[in-house]
């Protein structure tokens, strides 16, 4: 007897997006994303920032359109918006002059029900999200984990076959994000939602374990996937279970070697000039390097270890990780992230020391910084405009990765003191007036 395969509720085939540089030449955000998602499925999307994961949701809402590729749902190609397609938002996106019945019976607005079955619907979605006698209440009478209820029962009201979520709890503090995550979770569990498949996107891990049936892994510069975790450990699911951990760890290894291998290849492209960096503070770096240096890690850690003491997410974590690994302060490999012999001395310096060190692999291993400061020291008057580096990044990156890597820069250099910027002016100067070209 032949297995019977559950249907597909949506179909990306090759799809690849791309926008227009300043310049009108394409800028590639994905490329070769191929996805099936199966009838009685979660699957979660993962991935460091800028890998286009909330793209794909987009395009998989019919929000936007694919450059190239094709998306099907329930086997008919996707033109646009569909009707049986529902999307929770990360902000609770709430019309506040409306009560909580008045913002779920915005979600019915294109099926045009009469007033009575729109009513129905709603109050019924309330009641299944647990938000039965708050019909009344506006959305500043709620607390954040309310108000992302009613986000829910919003979406929910159109019994939609295909719910799409944008990081749907991260908007939340850690006690009423796992309240509500399990909440839904029972309800999938239970069969009580008319949903048949779900598509989320998440920077948390260990929620994305906790949830997903599979996960895949998103790299970047452009968005592609990466890898797939299947998570077959039964539901409900143990976070102290080794198991749960193995598969944690696992995503952790495919994270950090995907982002070793693209700040290797982003050193190679122009030189290095362009290469994105993080918009990560020296206050943060400075921190994530004494706790590192301290107890009980002293110098060496997983990552998923040392994520939960600091609170840092993978939106947080992997940021300063990839900084540090640029810097050549640490190194990550498989998972793990350890002190290189400068990261040691860093956190062992006074303030002064600690700067001059900094200075010095910035103009070592951050080719921008020392081609910003080239720049002021080649000209009459040492001064340069911000504008002549953000077009040149352009050229490169797009607008808004160009803006936030000279941001970057801009911290970076001023904390080194090798130069400083007017942000009134928007010009580049050195940091002292009697500074000579940087060593």
């Amino acid at each position: 007897m032949a297995v019977q395969k559950e249907p597909a509720i949506i179909e990306l085939h090759d799809v690849c997006k791309a926008f227009a540089k300043p310049s009108g030449e394409p800028l590639p955000v994905l490329r070769d994303i191929g996805i099936v998602i199966k009838e009685g499925e979660i699957l979660g999307l993962l991935g460091r920032s800028g890998s286009g994961k909330s793209t794909v949701l987009r395009i998989a809402a019919g929000l936007i359109k694919p450059t190239t590729g094709e998306v099907c749902y329930r086997g008919a190609p996707l033109t646009g918006p569909a009707e049986g397609i529902a999307m929770v938002f990360q902000s609770f996106a709430l019309y506040p002059w409306l009560t909580v019945l008045d913002n779920v019976e915005l979600g019915l607005d294109a099926l045009k029900l009469p007033a009575a079955e729109a009513h129905h619907r709603a109050i019924a979605a309330i009641d299944l999200i647990g938000l039965d006698g708050f019909q009344s209440a506006y959305p500043r009478e709620l607390s954040g984990g309310m108000r992302q209820r009613v986000g829910f029962a919003r979406a929910l009201v159109s019994d939609p076959t295909l719910l799409l979520m944008d990081e749907p709890f991260s908007a939340l503090d850690v006690l009423t994000a796992e309240t509500l995550r399990t909440d839904f979770l029972d309800l999938w569990i239970e069969h009580q939602l008319p949903t048949k498949a779900v598509l989320m996107v998440t920077h948390n891990i260990e929620e994305a374990v906790f949830l997903c049936d599979r996960i895949l892994v998103l790299g970047s510069n452009p968005g592609h996937i990466a890898a797939e975790v299947p998570v077959t450990l039964p539901q409900p699911r143990d976070r102290l279970d080794p198991a749960f951990h193995a598969v944690v760890d696992e995503i952790y290894s495919i994270l950090t070697s995907r982002m070793t291998e693209a700040i290797s290849a982003q050193r190679a492209v122009h030189g290095g000039l362009a290469q994105p960096l993080p918009a990560v503070s020296t206050n943060r770096i400075g921190g994530f390097l004494e706790s590192l240096a301290a107890p009980p890690y002293e110098g060496h850690a997983e990552l998923a270890k040392i994520a939960e003491p600091l609170s840092l997410e993978i939106k947080d974590l992997f940021p300063i990780a990839a900084t540090l690994h640029i810097l050549e302060f640490a190194e990550l490999t498989n998972g793990s992230i350890k002190l290189t012999a400068s990261g040691h001395v860093f956190v062992k310096s006074s303030t002064d020391e600690r700067k001059r060190l900094f200075r010095e692999h910035l103009i070592r291993f951050v080719p921008l910084a020392a081609h910003v400061r080239q720049v002021i020291d080649e000209r009459a008057d040492h001064r340069a405009p911000r504008a002549r580096f953000e077009l040149e990044l352009q050229d490169h990156l797009n607008q808004h990765d160009a803006a936030s890597t000279l941001q970057t820069i801009i911290g970076w250099g001023r904390y080194a003191e090798l130069f400083t910027y007017d942000a009134s002016t928007q010009i580049f100067s050195p940091a002292h007036p009697s500074d000579g070209p940087a060593d």
